[in-house]
């Protein structure tokens, strides 16, 4: 019994030195250097509520010197940044995000299965040549938070 309450006691402490670590080094990567974040978005239904996230969250910090986005979109969700189809809102927002550094991706595959290039998506688009999947992994390897609302 001795046994186990002295290996149940470092066990414990350890977990305990390792939660403190983790939590110090969460706090100071948030406040010490600019936060990178990737938002992914493959559902047309969710189009407006993810570009909303998006200027929520560049207003929540301050403005766009204070956070990196990208915006990688795949799948239905295109359909709604197609220059023929957007609504003015959504081209309005885009345009706004293009003008804070948002770096708008469309999944090249996606724009093969649609039959649409660059120049029919709204401006301040660039092209996800591998695939939208493969651009978020890229992006999550460089140290991007992965949303997906």
């Amino acid at each position: 019994m001795n046994r186990r309450n002295m290996l149940w006691s470092a066990v414990s402490a350890l977990g305990a030195a390792l939660g403190t670590s983790s939590a110090t080094a969460a706090t100071e990567a948030g406040t010490g250097s600019k936060l990178k974040v990737v938002y992914h978005l493959s559902d047309a239904e969710k189009v407006n509520f993810v570009v909303g996230n998006i200027q929520n969250h560049i207003e929540g910090v301050g403005g766009p010197d204070h956070v990196t986005i990208a915006l990688v979109i795949h799948g239905p969700a295109l359909k709604a940044f197609h220059s023929a189809q957007a609504t003015p809102d959504i081209s309005k927002r885009v345009g706004d995000f293009s003008k804070d550094g948002v770096e708008l991706a469309a999944c090249g595959n996606t724009m093969k299965a649609q039959n649409v290039t660059l120049t029919d998506l709204l401006p301040g688009f660039v092209s996800a040549e591998k695939g939208g999947v493969v651009r978020l992994a890229e992006l999550q390897s460089q140290g991007y938070l992965y949303l997906r609302p």
